[in-house]
């Protein structure tokens, strides 16, 4: 890509064929969502989002009125484990083949076809457990859909980067997003309205949470039309015709390690490694205590669900598509700083609502602040570690072990912020919070210095 610093390229005269294209019209930032892979990508967004909560918050709100102890629903929470582990098993995706769909299909859209087959029977046959008496089986089929879903993503992530062109793929994240939230939401409070609508016609509770899950397992039948209609990346052809007089274990090793060797092998890979770590830092720092503070304020658990949830939700929407506005219109690097910065001073917010206390317009405006700046970050971040993965043999590979690096952030380095907020209090906490993002800046400033952005090739998006 051009590096955004080199401004002196702006002036460089219409016959250069180096000169910068000038910047799209926001009709144009607009008709990018509009286009069919865009749309492609949107619709496998929703299928990616709505099993999240069926082995999540959905199933635990099931287990409650079922009455499972809470210690139980506790230790439900390690169903997800496979959403941090995908990267295991992403060399297979990568390299085999799915028979008779893969020949029909192609290698993306038959890994899809696959995965989403697996999901509705898993799915289905989680529906079909009984959480009071036989919690054993109702675990083991939670982490099939946990195992499926994540594979589901594992080939989306894979697809989105191959088939979208450089001028589409932060519109493609930003609407990927959008149907990922919506498609939790569904799994969420539409999982529940469809289950009380069936007790209402006269089934029992569990033969209604039954039911509920059948509906959801039919509605990924969206991504599986979606992946039908779809065409095969041309990427993925071009890595499927190299791939083909090697053995299958040939493929996988080749696809691990050359999606490790590959990367470590480009310039400056460590410093690009520590800014995938830190870049979402600030966020996933405040992030981890914003319930207990909303709480901790004096808000009511309703005014939480109502605000934080509901207007959240709107606010994280349309920072993504905002998001994806400005990684259309700007660099990349552009991009990360104007992320970068919003998403840190967003925090600020959360200070000041500290010291005007409970005031219901109060918190919605921090919190819609703080998801729209977000979700713009998000975006940005998200077309940047697509850059980052430019050898289609192993795409999914290294995608899955990029993002498992981006969550150190949230899982790990973030554990100690109760013990900040609880030494500093509320509006020095969320100080920090700012503060923090600055090693993930200085790093951006290096790389950039440095012409990493510049090497990645054209990803002015």
């Amino acid at each position: 890509m051009t590096a955004p610093d080199a401004t002196s390229d702006l002036a460089a005269p219409a016959a250069n064929p180096e000169a910068p294209k000038p910047a799209p019209t926001w009709r144009e930032s607009m008709a990018v969502y509009l286009q069919p892979r865009v749309l492609i990508v949107l619709f496998l967004g929703f299928s990616s989002g709505l099993p999240l909560a069926l082995s999540g918050s959905t199933l635990q709100i099931w287990m409650r009125e079922l009455g499972v102890d809470l210690g139980t629903i506790g230790l439900f929470a390690l169903v997800g484990t496979p959403y941090t582990l995908k990267f295991l098993w992403a060399p297979l995706v990568d390299a085999l083949h799915v028979p008779l769909l893969t020949r029909a299909f192609g290698r993306r859209r038959g890994w899809l076809v696959f995965a989403q087959m697996l999901l509705i029977a898993a799915i289905l046959l989680l529906g079909s457990t009984d959480p009071a008496h036989a919690p054993f089986m109702v675990a083991l089929a939670a982490l099939l859909v946990a195992a499926t879903s994540s594979t589901q993503d594992i080939v989306v992530d894979a697809f989105r980067v191959e088939s979208l062109p450089e001028s589409e793929q932060a519109a493609g994240m930003a609407s990927y997003v959008a149907a990922y939230r919506i498609g939790m939401l569904v799994s969420t409070a539409g999982a529940l309205v469809v289950v009380s609508a069936f007790e209402n016609s006269g089934l029992t509770r569990p033969s209604s949470w039954m039911w509920g899950y059948v509906v959801m397992a039919a509605l990924v039948l969206i991504g599986t039309i979606t992946a039908l209609a779809a065409t095969e990346p041309a990427q993925s052809k071009q890595a499927e015709a190299e791939m083909s007089a090697d053995t299958a274990l040939t493929r996988v090793m080749h696809a691990a390690s050359g999606a490790f060797l590959e990367f470590l092998g480009r310039r400056d890979a460590l410093a690009a490694l520590a800014f995938v770590v830190l870049f979402k830092f600030t966020d996933a720092f405040s992030g981890t205590m914003t319930a207990p503070f909303v709480i901790d304020l004096g808000f009511t658990k309703v005014d939480y669900a109502a605000i934080v949830k509901g207007v959240g939700l709107a606010a994280t929407l349309a920072g993504g598509f905002a998001g994806g506005f400005v990684a259309r219109r700007y660099s990349l690097a552009t991009s990360l700083w104007i992320g970068g910065v919003v998403q840190a001073l967003a925090n600020l917010s959360f200070s000041w609502l500290a010291v005007v206390g409970v005031n219901q317009w109060a918190l919605a405006l921090a919190i819609s602040a703080e998801n729209f700046t977000s979700a713009i970050g998000t975006v940005i971040f998200v077309a940047y570690l697509s850059a980052l993965c430019q050898n289609p043999l192993h795409t999914a590979t290294q995608y899955a072990l990029l993002t498992a690096l981006a969550a150190v952030g949230r899982t790990y380095l973030s554990s100690g912020a109760g013990y900040v907020a609880k030494a500093t209090g509320w509006p020095a906490f969320f100080v920090i919070c700012v503060l923090v993002a600055i090693p993930s800046l200085v790093l951006l400033a290096w790389l950039q210095r440095r012409g990493h952005f510049a090497a990645l090739g054209p990803v002015k998006v």
